[in-house]
C-alpha cells in the first residue's frame, strides 16, 4: 500500500482487510473489516470504506467518499469526491457477461461529485451519474443521470430533482430548478 504524506491524518486498516501492496490508500482513510482493495486501485483521503466492499484493479475513487457494507467496486468505475455508495450496492464493467469470452471489454462508469447512490442500487455498465444526482435504494440504472436528479426504479427513471443536500427541490421530471 501507497499512503499520501501531504497530511499527518493515518490511514486506518482493519487486520482482517487485505488492501494488496502497490494500491494507493490517502491519508485519513479508513478501511474496516474483510475489505479488499488490489494493487493498482486508488482510494482517495478521508474515505470510508466499509465491511466486505471490494475494489477491483484501476478503480480510481476519490476523496471524503463513503463506501458501505458489501459493495463490488469493479475495473473501470471512476468515483469522484464527495460520493455516497449505499450498503450492497454493485456496479457493473461488461455489456455481455460470460464465463468464457477472450474478446470482453471493460465499459467505463463515472460517478461525479457529491452523488449518492441507495442501498441495493445495480449500475450497470457505460453510464455517467451526475454532480449530486441521487439514486433512490433498489434502482437499476441503466442509461445516464443528469446533474441532481433523483431515479428510482426498475429501470430508474427521473422522479424529481435535488439540491446539494440531497433535499428534493422539484417532481417536475423535465425541468431542473435553478441551482
Amino acid at each position: 500500500m501507497t499512503k499520501n504524506t501531504e497530511s499527518s491524518d493515518p490511514v486506518f486498516v482493519h487486520p482482517t482487510a487485505d488492501v494488496e501492496e502497490g494500491a494507493r490508500v490517502g491519508d485519513g482513510t479508513k478501511v474496516w473489516h474483510l475489505a479488499h482493495i488490489r494493487s493498482t486501485a486508488q482510494v482517495g483521503a478521508g474515505c470510508v470504506i466499509g465491511r466486505n466492499v471490494y475494489v477491483d484493479a484501476d478503480v480510481v475513487i476519490g476523496d471524503r467518499v463513503k463506501v458501505q457494507n458489501n459493495v463490488s467496486v469493479y475495473k473501470g468505475v471512476t468515483i469522484e469526491d464527495e460520493v455516497f455508495v449505499g450498503p450492497c450496492a454493485v456496479f457493473t464493467n461488461d455489456f455481455r457477461p460470460r464465463a468464457q469470452n477472450p474478446d470482453w471489454e471493460i465499459t467505463p462508469t463515472t460517478i461525479r461529485r457529491g452523488a449518492s447512490i441507495g442501498a441495493n442500487a445495480t449500475l450497470v455498465c457505460g453510464i455517467e451519474v451526475g454532480s449530486y444526482a441521487m439514486i433512490a435504494a433498489g434502482s437499476v440504472v441503466t442509461r445516464d443521470v443528469a446533474p441532481y436528479q433523483l431515479v428510482a426504479g426498475n429501470p430508474a427513471r427521473p422522479k424529481g430533482w435535488v439540491n446539494e443536500r440531497g433535499d428534493v427541490v422539484s417532481r417536475d421530471v423535465s425541468t431542473p430548478p435553478q441551482q
